[in-house]
């Protein structure tokens, strides 16, 4: 049987990519890295609390050091609460995918768009929950757009985090960020798309 060549994974983002309040092997890259066997996560740059700017400023130098094959980007919500302008964050996402394609290309890069953390239980305690869903698919909106103006992948998982309002087994102990379950259910979508890009 011949075995498939290692690729070499890198995710970008903020809490909801470094899994805050889960264990490891519950974070959604660990998920997917043990559904497709061909990926190393070689490294998990997300950080709580991130923004756009500090993906630019933190994560982005790091990549050359790393020497990745394939990259996850997932960032916006803290653009939301940290109240950073639409215009701020489309210029950064724009910059984040033109590094992003120079560095593995476009083929070689996965966006994954924002959940919706105001249907948790503590969403209510980072602003207006209307408001800030709303802004939430803004940010959803533009990334999307960028990436695919750049023939770049993107993954929708908005709609599964919805079921969080429900559901509470899909948020984890800290009332706020998604549980294993919930990521379980992002990767399913994630693992096949990621595959397609393997593909190629």
């Amino acid at each position: 049987m011949t075995v498939a060549p290692t690729r070499r994974y890198v995710a970008l983002g903020d809490s909801y990519t470094i899994g805050t309040s889960v264990e490891a092997a519950e974070r959604w890259p660990n998920q997917l890295t043990a559904r497709l066997p061909e990926l190393e996560l070689v490294a998990n740059l997300g950080v709580n609390g991130f923004t756009s700017g500090d993906v630019i400023d933190v994560e982005l130098p790091r990549l050359a050091g790393l020497r990745p094959d394939v990259v996850t980007l997932l960032i916006g919500v803290n653009d939301v609460v940290q109240e950073v302008p639409e215009a701020a964050y489309r210029s950064n996402v724009a910059e984040i995918l033109e590094r992003l394609i120079e560095a593995v290309g476009a083929g070689r890069v996965l966006v994954v768009t924002t959940p919706d953390y105001t249907v948790t239980p503590a969403g209510a305690d980072y602003g207006d929950p209307a408001v800030q869903s709303a802004a939430v698919r803004r940010n959803n909106a533009i990334n999307t757009e960028l990436a695919a103006a750049r023939g770049i992948a993107v993954v929708d998982i908005f709609d599964l985090s919805l079921g969080a309002a429900a559901d509470r087994s899909l948020v984890a102990d800290d009332g706020l960020h998604p549980s294993g379950k919930q990521y379980a259910l992002w990767v399913e979508r994630i693992a096949p798309a990621m595959a397609a890009l393997l593909g190629q």
